[in-house]
């Protein structure tokens, strides 16, 4: 997991002020291309076209049995975080439990906290859907204190459908697909993602975008608060060395702050 974060910190180059104004600056020029160019890429999101949602899906949560419709809970817009969590398939290899949800989506979805009271704003409404049952997902809830809403997808085609689950024949005969085929096959039962709906006035529901892998990275906060510090992720090469991440219940209090 350790990289050489500790080391380029120790034997930093080091700079007056005024030089460093002048790296800084260089710096923003580039910060500020970036951001022209994901508002560029913002735009070019909302623009694709959307996919009419046909098939009749059917979730358990904390209201019983719902539609898809019935999720978006009076709004137009629904953002659904796909969180690993399939008891079923729970082994020594899985970064899910039998009866906690994958650690990884456990930091993602830490960051959903007093957000949804102001997507909710903006008509946006902001769940968590897992293949585990309603039982197991709301004793997790409990233990995490999470009060948004969750819900089961059961043994139903919406996670396979929407790129997240995978069956054991096609993780054997590595033809799963996932992200859109970039990557290869994925190894286990469960991956992560995001998927949006969007619902028109005369309720019809349209799949509007998806998004996997390091696609969720622009919504985990404590990333971007990790690029702008010294050591940055300091996760490994390539920035895949996530094994020091724990649920956050987890951390031994004797190593808060440290992860080497």
């Amino acid at each position: 997991m350790k990289n050489d974060g500790a080391s380029v910190v120790k034997d930093h180059r080091v700079a007056s002020h005024d030089e460093w104004i002048v790296a800084r600056k260089a710096l923003l020029a580039k910060e500020k291309e970036l951001t022209r160019l994901r508002d560029e890429l913002n735009e070019q999101r909302r623009a694709l076209p959307w996919e009419p949602v046909k098939k009749k899906y059917v979730f358990d949560g904390p209201d019983g049995k719902e539609g898809l419709e019935q999720l978006f809970d009076g709004r137009s817009q629904l953002v659904i975080y796909h969180a690993m969590f399939d008891p079923k398939h729970a082994t020594a290899r899985t970064p899910w439990t039998s009866d906690a949800a994958c650690k990884m989506c456990s930091f993602w979805i830490d960051h959903f906290g007093g957000i949804t009271t102001h997507l909710n704003q903006r008509d946006v409404t902001l769940i968590a859907a897992s293949r585990a049952p309603v039982d197991k997902i709301a004793a997790y809830q409990r233990r995490m204190g999470w009060t948004f809403k969750w819900v089961s997808t059961g043994d139903g085609d919406f996670n396979a459908d929407c790129g997240v689950s995978f069956r054991a024949d096609e993780i054997a005969g590595q033809k799963a697909n996932y992200n859109y085929g970039v990557g290869g096959s994925p190894p286990l039962s469960e991956l992560p993602g995001i998927s949006v709906f969007y619902r028109d006035p005369s309720g019809r529901v349209f799949h509007t975008y998806s998004t996997y892998a390091r696609g969720l990275d622009m919504l985990n906060l404590a990333y971007h608060y990790l690029d702008i510090v010294p050591k940055g992720r300091d996760e490994g090469e390539g920035g895949n060395g996530m094994s020091w991440v724990r649920r956050r219940d987890e951390y031994a209090a004797s190593q808060a702050g440290a992860c080497h």
